[in-house]
């Protein structure tokens, strides 16, 4: 089996601080408390847990946003 890296790749995200619905590309998916919802690069949005999100994710300063 071939091994594969992921493409750094600029998100934006927010944590959410209710329980909400959202639409993504594999249909209707719930978000807690404290989610993190994610815009992907096609603007598509999705709900991550937080834990998962700090593992995935680091913070960017506005200098390297290119």
């Amino acid at each position: 089996m071939s091994k594969y890296r992921k493409k750094p790749v600029i998100i934006e995200a927010y944590q959410t601080k209710k329980e909400m619905y959202i639409e993504t590309l594999e249909g209707t998916m719930h978000a807690s408390v404290d989610d993190y919802i994610i815009t992907g690069v096609n603007g598509e949005q999705y709900p991550c847990k937080p834990d998962i999100f700090k593992k995935t994710y680091d913070k960017i300063n506005e200098s390297e946003e290119k």
